[in-house]
C-alpha cells in the first residue's frame, strides 16, 4: 500500500519545544569528527524498496538540533535520518582555522560523510539549511553522490544585506575581541532568546556558548563572500540527472524569497514557500516542512527505484 501521506504528525513546535522536541535518534560520532544524530527508518512496505537516508545540514550557528521536530516523522516516512553539528558547533570540535570552516571545506567534509553513507548501501538525500545548503551546494559540486539535493532557506551566493547580516557585522567585532562571553551577553541584553520558551531558550544559551569562535568567525566571513555558485551547480545537476527542491519560509527575513525562487527557476529545481514560517520552517512550522519534504522526497526515491 501507499504511504504518501504523512504518516506521523508532530505537535506544535512551540509547544514540543523545538530544538527539544522528543525523538528517537541516537548520538553517533562521525568523521571530522562530527557528532549526529542518526535515526533509523521504521520497517518499509514492499513498494518501497530503497534503502534511504536524509543527511541534514544546519546553519551558521546552528546544530544537529534544529532537526529535531523533523527526526521521527522522516524515520517513520520509510526514510532513516542523519541530522549534523558542523565542525565548531556545540557537541562537534572546530577545524583548525577560520578558513577551512567556509563552505568548500565544509563541503567536502559533508561530501566524504554522504560517501560513506552510500557505500553502506544508502541512497542519500541531502538538505541544508541557510549557510548549511552552501555547504550542501559544495558537496555536491566535490561529488558526493546524492540522490536529491534540497535547498532549505538559503541563497545563491554572499547573505544580502538586512537584519542578519547586519548581526553579523555587529557581532564579528565583539566575538573578535572580547569573546565568546561577550556575545552571548549581547545577544541576553537584546533579547534574541525571550520568545523562546524557558527550556530552549537555555538550550540555545548553551549551544552558543559551547560553539567555536574560531567557526563562528569562518562561517560568518563566508557567509558575506560566499559568490553565486548557481551555474556550476546547474551543469552539475544536469550532469549528473539529479533531483532539486528548494524550499523556504514564506516570511524568511534571510535571503528574499523572490531571491530562492529565481534560484529555483535557474535550477529548474522544485520551489515551494511554507506558511507560518520565516527563516527557520524546520522549528517554527515543521509540520507544513514535512509536508512539502516527505511527499517530494518519496516520488525521488520511487522515480529513482523505477529508473534502475
Amino acid at each position: 500500500m501507499s504511504h504518501d501521506p504523512l504518516p506521523v504528525r508532530v505537535a506544535d513546535a512551540r509547544r514540543a519545544g523545538a530544538q527539544l522536541t522528543p525523538h528517537r535518534a541516537r548520538h553517533v560520532e562521525l568523521p571530522g569528527p562530527i557528532v549526529a544524530l542518526r535515526a533509523e527508518a521504521r520497517p518499509r512496505a514492499s513498494d518501497e524498496p530503497w534503502d534511504a537516508v536524509a543527511v541534514l545540514v544546519p546553519g551558521y550557528s546552528g546544530s544537529k538540533e534544529d532537526f529535531a521536530p523533523l527526526i521521527d516523522p522522516i524515520a517513520d516516512a520509510g526514510i532513516g535520518v542523519l541530522a549534523l553539528d558542523l565542525p565548531g558547533q556545540f557537541e562537534s570540535p572546530p577545524l583548525p582555522g577560520e578558513m577551512d570552516h567556509r563552505s568548500a571545506p565544509l563541503g567536502s567534509l559533508v561530501a566524504r560523510i554522504v560517501r560513506d553513507e552510500a557505500a553502506a548501501g544508502r541512497t542519500v538525500l541531502l538538505l541544508g539549511h541557510s549557510f548549511g545548503g552552501l555547504v550542501a551546494r559544495a558537496a555536491v559540486l566535490s561529488g558526493a553522490p546524492v540522490r536529491g539535493l534540497t535547498l532549505m532557506d538559503t541563497g545563491p551566493g554572499e547573505l544580502p544585506m538586512g537584519p542578519r547580516r547586519t548581526r553579523l557585522d555587529v557581532l564579528e567585532p565583539v566575538l573578535r575581541r572580547r569573546g565568546l562571553d561577550a556575545v552571548v551577553a549581547l545577544r541576553e541584553e537584546t533579547g534574541d532568546w525571550e520568545a523562546a520558551a524557558p527550556a530552549v531558550a537555555g538550550f540555545l544559551r548553551e549551544r552558543l556558548q559551547r560553539s567555536s569562535p574560531v567557526a563562528l568567525l569562518g562561517m560568518g566571513d563566508a557567509l558575506r563572500g560566499e559568490p553565486d555558485r548557481v551555474p556550476e551547480l546547474v551543469a552539475a545537476l544536469r550532469g549528473r540527472r539529479l533531483a532539486t527542491l528548494v524550499v523556504c519560509g514564506m516570511h524568511d527575513d534571510a535571503w528574499p524569497v523572490t531571491t530562492q525562487r529565481t534560484m529555483a527557476d535557474r535550477l529548474e529545481a522544485e520551489f515551494a514557500a511554507v506558511p507560518g514560517a520565516a527563516h527557520s520552517p524546520n522549528v517554527e512550522n515543521p509540520l507544513a516542512l514535512l509536508d512539502v519534504l516527505v511527499p517530494t522526497w518519496r516520488t525521488w526515491l520511487r522515480e529513482d527505484t523505477l529508473e534502475g
